[in-house]
């Protein structure tokens, strides 16, 4: 009885172990998609939902996939009617040590990096973010995105490439 249990996303245990052990990295997964923290956190909710709705249905073992899926599915809806993402990222508060110089050089390249992150295609983009921003590795990020190692190695050579194209100095 106790092995049936564990096979079952319904059983309160084995969702809530799921939740814990998947709910942050999808965030992150969807987090430098969307590019807005409240979004993700909606999308990572909702993905949830979804689960605990569908428990019968998911083995515990698909569990992950289920929830990467659908928070993907929903991102995809939102980002039809949004085109620009990243454009609000986190002023962090100026010091008054800092030169006008300096901060008119940090905003250029900031300004940069965003329309060079801006300019990746999406899986580009999203591989980077994941890889550079979050740590991950190759491997994790090719489970979440379903394609193979290789196909992250390429996205990620093709994305340093284009990057250090648009900016100089990386």
């Amino acid at each position: 009885m106790n092995s049936e249990a564990q096979n079952n996303v319904c059983e309160e245990s084995v969702f809530s172990t799921i939740f814990k052990t998947t709910s942050r990295t999808v965030f992150n997964y969807i987090y430098y998609k969307f590019g807005n923290e409240e979004k993700a956190h909606d999308a990572v909710q909702e993905a949830f939902v979804k689960l605990w709705e569908n428990c019968a249905k998911v083995p515990p073992k698909k569990a992950k996939s289920f929830v990467y899926t659908v928070a993907n599915n929903l991102y995809l809806n939102v980002i039809k009617a949004e085109k620009v993402r990243l454009k609000y990222a986190d002023k962090t508060l100026k010091s008054t040590n800092e030169t006008p110089e300096f901060l008119m050089e940090e905003d250029e390249f900031r300004g940069k990096l965003e329309n060079a992150l801006n300019g990746l295609p999406e899986n580009q983009r999203t591989t980077f973010l994941l890889n550079r921003i979050d740590g991950k590795k190759y491997k994790e990020i090719a489970e979440m995105e379903g394609v193979s190692v290789k196909a992250i190695e390429k996205r990620m050579h093709l994305a340093l490439k284009s990057l250090r194209e648009q900016i100089d100095g990386i």
